[in-house]
C-alpha cells in the first residue's frame, strides 16, 4: 500500500468515527448530553470537547504541526463550561476535524512530531502514520463509550443481539 492509500485508509476510518461520536450525542437529549451514568462522572458532551481539544487539537495541530494553540489543563478538557451551547461543542469539534483533516492531508506519514510537552521525556509516537493510528484507536474507543452511554440513557442501539432467555 503505498504511502498515499495508507493515509486515505487512516482519515476515512478516523472521519467514520468522528462521524459516529457527532451522531450518537446529537441523538440525545440536552440533559442526557450533560448527565452521567458512570462513577468516573463523565458526560457524553464532556467526551465531545475532550476528543476536540485533547486529541484531535493536541496530536495534530501542536504535536505534529507545532503549532502554538490553546491547551486544556487537567481534566479541563473534558469539561463544558455552562454557558457553552451543545450545538457550539458539537461545531467546535466538528471545525478542529476539519482543521486536522487539512493538516494530515499535507504532511508526509514519516513526519516526526514537531513538540512535545516539556518536561514529559519522549513523545509516545515517532511518526505521523503512528499518530494517526492512535487517534483512530482513542475515537473508536470513546464511540463505543458513547454506543453504552446512549443505550442506558435513551434506549438507542447500534447493535441488536437475538439472544434466547
Amino acid at each position: 500500500m503505498s504511502d498515499e492509500q495508507t493515509r486515505r485508509a487512516l482519515l476515512d476510518g478516523l472521519e467514520a468515527k468522528r462521524r459516529h461520536v457527532l451522531e450518537q450525542v446529537e441523538a440525545l437529549p440536552s440533559a442526557a448530553r450533560r448527565g452521567s451514568l458512570l462513577p468516573s462522572g463523565w458526560r457524553p458532551l464532556g467526551l465531545v470537547r475532550h476528543l476536540t481539544l485533547d486529541v484531535e487539537r493536541v496530536w495534530f495541530r501542536a504535536v505534529m504541526a507545532g503549532e502554538d494553540v490553546s491547551l486544556p489543563e487537567g481534566y479541563e478538557g473534558w469539561t463544558v463550561p455552562p454557558d457553552e451551547s451543545d450545538e457550539a461543542v458539537l461545531a467546535a469539534y466538528a471545525e478542529e476535524c476539519r482543521a486536522t483533516t487539512s493538516l494530515v492531508e499535507g504532511m508526509d506519514l514519516d513526519l516526526e512530531p514537531r513538540w512535545w510537552f516539556p518536561g514529559a521525556g519522549d513523545p509516545p509516537y515517532a511518526s505521523l502514520r503512528e499518530v494517526l493510528v492512535h487517534v483512530l484507536v482513542e475515537t473508536a474507543t470513546h464511540a463505543g463509550h458513547l454506543d453504552v452511554a446512549r443505550e442506558l440513557l435513551d434506549g438507542g442501539q447500534r447493535l441488536v443481539l437475538d439472544t434466547p432467555d
